[in-house]
Order: C-alpha cells, then sequence, then structure tokens
C-alpha cells in the first residue's frame, strides 16, 4: 500500500521551497525531503540508545553528495562516491553547529542525521537546504529537541540584498552570507565579502533572520500535523548538591589562582593538581592511583562530608561548572579575563618572514601563546586543484590547508589525517583571503598555502589568515590588501554582558559566543559565528563588529611593521610566468601526438607549459633563460607566415622545379627555380642542397596557404610588391602568390617555360 505523502510549501524571499515526507524511508525516527526549483535534498534523523560510559552528546551529522544527482559519475578510480570532499564536509559542519546546541542538555542517547544529494539543478547550491532539511527530519521526528532552525544565503548585488541566489547571482555578489537561526535568535553564521563595512554585515544578518521565519512556520506546521511523540529519555543531569559543595570547596583558591595571569600549561597544572586533591578526598581509591603535586601553595581546600561517595565524572563535571562559574564572573563583575588583560586587550604579537629559505614565500605569527607558520607555493595553473563536486565550479587555483599537530597543544596524540576541524579552519582562512588574491589574468598562478600550528591557545583559525597575509607578501603576490583575523568572544548573563577581543581556549570553552572576523582596514572578508545563548540584539552584533575591526586594525599595523607591502620581485626559487598568446587553431602544433612536442620542449628547456583552451599559453621556469628559449620556440612553431616577410629556413626538398624550404616549424613553401639566385640557374642542386640554410622572402600565399618564397628577392633587395611584379612577368602573367609552382605551360621537368635570368 503506498503511504500517504504530505507536501508542506512557503515562499522564502521570492523562491518557493517545499518539504515533503512519508514518502522515503519509513522506518527512520524522521524523514523528509526539501525542494528548491529542481535540487532536492533528503535527511534522515534517528535516536538510538545510551552509549555506556560517556559523558557528551553523541551527534553525527553527515552529508554525502551523490554524483547522481547532477548526472554525474564520480571521477574516483572506482567510479563511486569515496572520502567525502571539502564542500561535502563543510556542509555537514554548516548543519551541525546550528543543530547542536539545541538538544536537551544531559541527553547522552545517539543521535543520527544523515543527508543525500537526490536531484541537483544548475541553478542553486544545496548547503542550506540541507539546514532546513536536517532540522525538518529531526523536528518531525521522537527525538527531544529544541528546534526548529531556518536557514538562508544572503547575497548582495548592485546593493541590494537577495534569498538564496542562484549560482549565477553568487558570482555577482559582493557577498555570500549564509545563517541560521531559531525563531528569536542567529545562531550560526558564515560568510565570505568583498571588502564590506560593518554596518551592511549588519543589515544582512537582520535581512537573513527576518527571512528564516517562514521555514521555522512552516516546520512548526509540520510538528503540530504529522510529529511523532518524543521519546522520554534519560538525561544525565548535574547532582546539584555535589556542585554547590565542590563550589564552596574549590572557589577559594580556584579564584587564588586566576589572580595570578599565568601562561596556559602553568594555569591548566595549577586546575589540575586542584581536581586531584579534590578526587583524593572525596574518593580515596580513586586518589591513591592520582600522581598530586605537593608543591602547590593554594589554600587548604575546606572539609565537609557527603552522603555517598561521588563518581569521578560527577565530581569532574561539578569542577568544571564550578570553573565556569568563576570565570564568568570574573569577567563580568570584574572585567578580569583569566590571563589578567582586559576585555578589549589583544595579547602580545610578533611575527616574521621568511623562514624557509626554498619556500616560495613564508610567515610567522605569534599571539600570545598561539603561533602558526604559513608557506606559499606557487604553480602553474594547470597544478589548480580538480574538483569533483555538484557545483559548476570545476577547478580551484587558491587552496588553504590548516594543519593542526596535537604537540600543538602539549599533548601526544595518533595522527589520523585531516579532521574535520581542520578541513573547515583552512576553509575560513581560504575564504578570508580569497577577495584579494590577484585575478588569473594578471596573475597566472596556482597558489597553495600551508597552516602549520605551532602553538595555540584559542583562535589559531585568525592566526593562520594573518600568517598567510605576511607569506603571501614575503612570496611577492600582488595582494590587493593585506588581511587579519580576530575571534571575538561573550559573556552574557540576563541583560549584563561583555564583549572579548582575542579570545583564548578557556574562554571560547567556558563564553557564549565565537565570533571570528577576519578583513582588511576597508572592510570584512570573511566572518563565522556560533552562539551559544538564545537570543543576541543588533547593538550587541554591531558592538562586536566594531570592536573586532579595531582590533583588526591594531593586528594590521603589526603585520605592516614587519613587510609594509608586496615584495616588488617573486622570491628566488619562485617559478616566473612568461605569457604567450597563440591562435587556437594552433595549439595541437605545440602538444604533438600524444603529447610528444610538448614534453620535448619541457625537458630541452627546462620549463613547464600550460595551455589554455583560448590560446593563452603560459611557460613558468625558474630559469629565464630556458623560458626565453620555450617562448621563441612555441611563436616559431605558433607563427603564421606574413607576405614580405623574410625568413632563414631550412631545405627539405629539392625537385627540378625549384626547392622547399622550411621557414617554420611545420611549415614550407617553394622557391622556383627561377627566384633562387640573381643569376640563371640552370640545376637546383647547383645553388642549394638538401639540409642547407637559406634566406628567403614571402612573395605569395594563396588561398590554399600554398606559399610562394624567394631567394632572389632578399639578394636584390626588392620589396615584396617588386618581387611578386618582376616574379609575374616572368612566369608569363601568372597572379603573384600563385602557390607551390608558377604559372604558365610546363615542360617535362617542371620548369617554367620562362628561363631568363634577371634583368639587370
Amino acid at each position: 500500500m503506498k503511504p500517504e505523502v504530505k507536501r508542506y510549501t512557503t515562499t522564502v524571499g521570492s523562491r518557493t521551497i517545499s518539504i515533503e515526507t512519508g514518502r522515503l524511508a519509513a522506518q527512520a525516527g524522521g524523514a523528509v525531503t526539501v525542494h528548491l526549483d529542481d535540487s532536492i535534498i533528503f535527511a534522515a534523523a534517528t535516536m538510538g540508545s545510551i552509549r555506556p560510559g560517556i559523558d557528551f552528546f553523541p551527534l553525527t551529522v553527515e552529508y554525502e553528495e551523490r554524483m547522481y544527482a547532477g548526472g554525474k559519475i564520480p571521477g574516483s578510480f572506482f567510479r563511486r562516491e569515496g572520502r567525502p570532499s571539502t564542500d561535502a564536509i563543510l556542509t555537514a559542519r554548516l548543519t551541525d553547529r546550528p543543530l547542536r546546541p539545541l538538544f536537551p542538555e544531559g541527553m547522552r542517547n545517539e543521535v543520527q542525521i544523515i543527508m543525500y544529494s537526490l536531484s541537483a539543478d544548475p541553478d542553486n547550491p544545496l548547503d542550506v537546504l540541507a539546514i532546513n532539511a536536517a532540522s525538518a527530519a529531526v523536528m518531525i521526528s521522537d527525538i527531544p529537541w529544541n528546534g526548529p532552525v531556518g536557514a538562508v544565503r544572503v547575497g548582495r548585488v548592485d546593493g541590494e540584498f537577495i534569498i538564496n541566489p542562484t549560482f549565477a547571482e553568487i558570482d555577482k555578489s559582493d557577498l555570500d552570507l549564509r545563517i541560521a537561526g531559531t525563531r528569536d535568535a542567529i545562531l550560526m553564521v558564515e560568510a565570505g565579502s568583498d571588502e564590506i563595512p560593518e554596518d551592511v554585515m549588519v543589515s544582512a544578518l537582520e535581512f537573513g533572520h527576518k527571512s528564516i521565519q517562514p521555514l521555522i512556520d512552516l516546520q512548526l506546521q509540520m510538528r503540530a500535523e504529522i510529529g511523532k511523540t518524543k521519546r522520554e529519555v534519560a538525561y544525565a543531569l548535574p547532582d546539584q548538591t555535589l556542585q554547590e559543595k565542590v563550589f564552596t570547596r574549590v572557589g577559594a583558591p580556584m579564584k587564588a589562582l586566576l589572580d595570578k595571569p599565568l601562561m596556559k600549561a602553568e594555569f591548566y597544572a595549577g586546575m589540575n593538581t586542584l581536581l586531584q586533591n579534590l578526587v583524593a578526598e572525596l574518593i580515596p581509591s580513586e586518589g591513591a592511583k592520582v600522581n598530586v603535586a605537593d608543591e602547590t601553595d593554594m589554600e587548604a581546600l575546606p572539609e565537609f562530608a557527603l552522603p555517598e561517595t561521588p563518581s569521578l565524572e560527577a565530581i569532574k563535571e561539578a569542577f568544571a561548572e564550578a570553573e565556569k562559574k568563576i570565570v564568568r564572573a570574573r569577567i563580568l563583575n570584574e572585567g578580569k579575563r583569566p590571563d589578567g588583560r582586559t576585555p578589549a586587550e589583544i595579547r602580545p604579537i610578533w611575527c616574521e618572514v621568511g623562514f624557509s629559505p626554498r619556500a616560495h614565500g613564508s610567515g610567522l605569527f605569534t599571539r600570545g601563546e598561539t603561533q602558526v607558520l604559513t608557506l606559499v607555493t606557487l604553480g602553474t595553473l594547470s597544478e589548480s586543484q580538480m574538483l569533483d563536486t555538484l557545483t559548476p565550479v570545476d577547478t580551484k587555483r587558491y587552496m588553504h590547508h590548516y594543519n593542526f599537530p596535537p604537540f600543538s597543544t602539549g599533548e601526544a596524540k595518533m595522527l589520523r589525517g585531516q579532521s574535520r576541524r581542520e578541513i573547515g579552519h583552512g576553509a575560513l582562512a581560504e575564504r578570508a583571503l580569497l577577495p584579494v588574491i590577484p585575478a588569473e589574468e594578471s596573475f597566472p598562478y596556482a597558489l597553495r598555502l600551508v597552516s602549520e600550528v605551532m602553538a595555540s591557545n584559542g583562535s589559531s583559525s585568525m592566526a593562520s589568515v594573518c600568517g598567510s597575509t605576511l607569506a603571501l607578501m614575503d612570496t611577492g603576490v600582488p595582494i590587493k590588501a593585506p588581511v587579519a583575523g580576530v575571534a571575538m568572544g561573550l559573556v552574557m548573563e540576563g541583560d549584563k554582558y561583555v564583549i572579548l577581543t582575542d579570545i583564548q581556549g578557556t574562554e571560547d570553552h567556558l563564553g557564549d559566543m565565537d565570533f571570528k572576523v577576519a578583513g582588511s582596514a576597508q572592510g570584512i572578508t570573511a566572518l563565522q559565528m556560533d552562539i551559544k545563548i538564545s537570543g543576541l540584539s543588533t547593538e550587541i552584533m554591531k558592538q562586536a563588529l566594531e570592536q573586532a575591526r579595531q582590533a583588526r586594525l591594531f593586528i594590521l599595523g603589526k603585520i605592516l611593521e614587519v613587510i609594509p607591502a608586496p615584495r616588488s620581485e617573486l622570491k628566488p626559487h619562485a617559478p616566473r610566468i612568461t605569457t604567450v598568446k597563440i591562435p587556437s587553431d594552433k595549439i595541437g602544433a605545440i602538444i604533438g601526438p600524444g603529447g610528444k612536442n610538448i614534453r620535448a620542449l619541457q625537458e630541452e628547456t627546462g620549463t613547464k607549459i600550460d595551455i589554455q583552451e583560448d590560446g593563452t599559453v603560459y611557460i613558468a621556469s625558474t630559469n629565464s633563460e630556458g623560458a626565453e628559449i620555450a617562448r621563441q620556440r612555441i611563436e616559431a612553431i605558433t607563427e603564421t607566415p606574413q607576405l614580405g616577410r623574410i625568413y632563414t629556413g631550412k631545405v627539405v626538398r629539392i625537385a627540378d622545379f625549384g626547392a622547399f624550404v622550411e621557414i617554420l616549424p611545420g611549415t614550407d613553401g617553394m622557391v622556383h627555380i627561377s627566384q633562387l639566385d640573381s643569376e640563371r640557374v640552370e640545376k637546383v642542386e647547383d645553388v642549394v642542397k638538401m639540409g642547407d640554410e637559406i634566406t628567403v622572402m614571402v612573395t605569395g600565399i594563396d588561398p590554399m596557404g600554398k606559399i610562394r618564397l624567394s631567394r632572389q628577392a632578399v639578394l636584390e633587395g626588392w620589396t615584396v610588391e617588386e618581387a611578386q611584379e618582376r616574379d609575374s612577368r616572368k612566369s608569363g602573367g601568372a597572379r603573384p602568390g600563385g602557390g607551390g609552382r608558377p604559372g604558365g605551360e610546363r615542360r617535362p621537368g617542371g620548369r617554367s617555360d620562362d628561363r631568363r635570368g634577371p634583368r639587370r
């Protein structure tokens, strides 16, 4: 029996979006498809049982690009989807971020959200549709959740905001903003922009939040009409009595520790000692296993008895809650941060360039205990990344990769390849710098930047932006403007709040907002925001953006003290690219059969040659002499013979009536016997032999491309007009440029009737 299918439709901006359920995946907790034009995203949300022994909420969000959605066969060797693409990973992260904060505190049941692309038209991006699909699937499922969430993309073309722009409109837009939120609050922002002012960004956020309301209404309607009854689950809620007693026990020594501005390692060592002392007293059996440092000078812990022995996990949770309360209270009430800074103060900065002598450029940026080394590699356009995704973009010439090794936080862990977080941070830094990268036409290079995090205590992604600016300028890349980034935080209780500049790890963990802003002195180039509280006013957003602008200008000043502008020349080991324009119908001549010609030319000259479809040829080499030889060879191969031009060529064939001379690679013409010398010639071999080099003038090119040459014209110093006139008289009135042989009757042997020499 065919199931009943429910379809709900609304208008978002000027676009119609539909959510359908009942047709697919009946055994999932909740399943929907979201439709926009011919694009369809499927999402299923399912809840499992509680994982034993975990102290976190095990939510997984997966998005998989199915290439059939766009009528494509995957380009991998196996011709099936494998590891998710960068776009797919970023879409999964984009979906996870606004959904996660809305699950009930203390939930420990495993929840899995899986999304597929089922149809992808060439006009509509799928990422914001995925967020709405995931939200709707959870909303109608049996999973406890405090949603719904709506999401839109905001573009700006000619100063006007557009909701859910097409790919073509995004190309024209100076803003690409993705925003997700609830009825009352923005929860997630991801944006790239072309140096737009802060007030424009605030207006875009307000416009986007207003535009998600129809999606919120639609999901609430679905929940009321077809939503399943939410399952009863057990929550791992904190023991309030234990929390109060632990707070009383550790409050004073924790405050004493915070009164001493310490480095990250010292602070965490002190906190760990405090926790170990607490565990040793409350759980003697555990305390015996713990190596407690006895050199602490913190106050003795006040004694009290608990009615029963608490678990180690409960003590750790209560201790973390005490830390959160104390740190937040000090910030809100005293303006004191864990490291002693004021709310708007930036950690000490130092930076340098030229760290690596062989890399094409390098920049080292250190802010407090966060340090990033970024290195640049320039390559030819053929080294651009090939993309096998559902978007219209199939190549990417600017790539930014970010690595976060365990030693950067003083840890030792197994290396398991690049994590989703590393991919996300690399994409954010890439987005921040993309608006200032010179266009391909003026700077025909592929660029790969790698940011190596050497030490981290918060905001390493923004340090990557700063290190990348240093590295690009050190390379000599003519960027439009230097870019810097800073991470902002927020601590808010009721109507009272404090905005924090340049947050470190503890403030990120215990605060209410992670707000990363990157840009130039002119405006914002990238924005990423995740908010943990229920509401954020426009006034707070304005203040945060203005505080971030002031910080950005300060950081840019520090960068420009080290390197005030991009170097005037590329580094010695960076390839120089020479550009040559050739007719597109000559591309095959350069490449040769099976690439034989171009391979030989590259090996001979020590260059790397890229040829574009429009006939633009890029010659890359660190050896200027090799590049010049390659350029000359390419121009020679692709040159079109010009009437009246003089060439030196090699005799490649001899006939009774003349000699054939190769004047350009693969191009030869015929010198009639009457044009071989100033004197009468009885036999061609009397003047030239096979392999001889002679200098000739092009005196004729017929419609079929046959070329007539004259050596006599060069010897006599004739103009092309004189050469054509004399040739015409000698050949009995034949038209000039008559191809491979002159007009008039032929004698046996192929010679012309007119065998006279030139007039004197």
